[in-house]
Order: structure tokens, then sequence, then C-alpha cells
């Protein structure tokens, strides 16, 4: 996916809301920048499909040899879809944040929420001013 077509959030994880069906589901990521920040990799918790989210709140963790960071979600739902592969897995995250290294898919229970969430643009600037 080409990050220009997702929005972000101020913890790093991205989304894409796709609204091309009856419910609109949002594909939810970590961006590539706080994958570099987190550094090696060695453990992600996924919730179960099923599972309400709300936006702001965790709903999983990613553990690097030096970490762990909460993973939050950018909007309220229900998980429909768990990204399995990465349980045993965790390349895709760091080889393809933006594609096979999607996270969870959630059925969005309100669209308007992605619109308040970052344009990459806002993004990145955030990013270098972290720097």
């Amino acid at each position: 996916m080409n990050p220009e077509q997702l929005r972000f959030t101020d913890t790093h994880e991205w989304v894409y809301l796709d609204t091309s069906q009856e419910k609109a589901v949002a594909t939810v990521g970590l961006t590539d920048y706080a994958i570099e920040q987190l550094n090696d990799l060695v453990y992600i918790q996924l919730p179960e499909v099923g599972h309400q989210v709300r936006r702001g709140e965790a709903f999983g963790e990613v553990e690097s040899v030096k970490a762990v960071s909460d993973l939050y979600s950018p909007v309220d739902g229900e998980v429909l879809e768990v990204n399995q592969q990465l349980s045993e897995d965790l390349d895709p995250l760091s080889q393809d944040p933006y594609g096979a290294g999607w996270i969870i898919k959630v059925q969005v229970s309100d669209p308007g929420q992605v619109e308040d969430l970052m344009d990459y643009a806002a993004y990145r600037k955030m990013c270098e001013e972290e720097l």
C-alpha cells in the first residue's frame, strides 16, 4: 500500500479505510518509523477475532530486544481478521509494513474517525520533529 493513501496516529499506527463494502473495514498496521525505532522485533501479541477495539486504547503489544510497546487502535469497532502470519514470523512488519505487515482488520463503527487522523505529510513532519 502507498503511505500517501493512509491515515496515521500520533502513536505510529497507520490505517487504511475500505468503504467499498456495505460496512467500512479498516486495515491497521505499524509504521516503518515505529519499526525502525523499536529495532529488532521478537514478539507480537495479537487480539482475537471478535474482540472489540476502542479508538486510542491498546489492542496488543509488540516487543523488541529493547522495549515493549502497546499497539493502539485508531478506530472503534470489531476485529474481523488478524494477521496470524506475524505470530510465527515478524519479518513482514519490517520488510513490508504497509502491505504484508498489516496487523488487524476492523469493522469500523464510525468511519468518520479516520478523517481526524493525520495524512502522510503531517505524519512525516511529526516524525521529523521527534528526531
